[in-house]
């Protein structure tokens, strides 16, 4: 039987993108799993979910500027009239300071970080919002436990998740009635950046609750967030309390201090 519902999910081909990919295809939605460079492991996705009965299709585009962007909806619209959910999870994350800036860095962070998930959102409330009646379409952003945890570190990046934090509740209350707009912050989940898995063991527990981020929460939020219509303009923390935990900067250069401090 064919889903009814149907989800692009950006950045899909691997990490956390491909595990919200998983999430939504087990729960029979149909899944449009997008990718940049990263073709052989979203096609080996795709037909991974296929083999196992579910309808997923491999969108190749370019989110570092508004042509592909549109490309990419286009593509979309080829096998289907209306998306039901769009999940904005690509981002680029370069290390930066204020010092340092680069604005030609900077403008490639926003363009893919912040401008593609609100030109993608309105693609979709113009071209792919379900009919008038019909229940509204979710999009979600994905953020970062830094909006609510500040520190210098990724300058860039970081401004360009605040920007996006801010815009959930403004698109939600400018798209209205056809699209709701929420965002998922969660915490670490995978080596990032410079990391080794050494640092990662220390700053990945670094939170309340004294473990990782579990991308499968996170993905299972998304979908409760999918699901639930009546959720609109607001961001669920998914980061074992990270948040809560103020540093003055990155963790993973923090755990790097005390590693340097105990072999010095």
């Amino acid at each position: 039987m064919k889903s009814e519902k149907s989800v692009l999910v950006t950045g899909a081909s691997q990490r956390l993108g491909a595990c919200i990919a998983r999430a939504f295809a087990g729960a029979g939605w149909r899944v449009f799993c997008h990718y940049d460079q990263s073709r052989e492991l979203a096609e080996a996705l795709v037909a991974a979910l296929t083999r196992e009965g579910h309808q997923a299709v491999a969108v190749q585009a370019s989110l570092a500027d508004e042509a592909g962007c549109a490309s990419l909806m286009q593509q979309v619209r080829l096998h289907t009239a209306h998306l039901d959910c769009l999940i904005n999870n690509a981002s680029t994350f370069v290390a930066d300071t204020a010092t340092s800036f680069d604005a030609t860095l900077a403008t490639h962070q926003l363009q893919v970080n912040l401008l593609a998930p609100l030109s993608l959102a309105s693609h979709l409330a113009r071209e792919l919002a379900p009919a008038p009646g019909a229940e509204p379409a979710c999009v979600i952003h994905i953020l970062d436990q830094k909006v609510f945890n500040l520190n210098p570190d990724y300058f860039s990046y970081t401004m360009s998740k605040l920007a996006l934090e801010r815009a959930v509740a403004l698109q939600a209350q400018a798209l209205a009635p056809s699209v709701r707009v929420a965002g998922v912050a969660p915490g670490l989940m995978y080596l990032s950046g410079p990391q080794d898995q050494h640092n990662f063991e220390l700053a990945s527990r670094a939170n309340l609750l004294r473990r990782p981020t579990d991308p499968q929460d996170v993905a299972d939020t998304c979908l409760f967030l999918a699901r639930t219509t009546g959720i609109t303009g607001t961001v669920i923390s998914v980061d074992n309390g990270q948040h809560l935990v103020p540093l003055p900067r990155d963790i993973m250069f923090v755990v790097d201090d005390l590693l340097q401090g105990k072999t010095s």
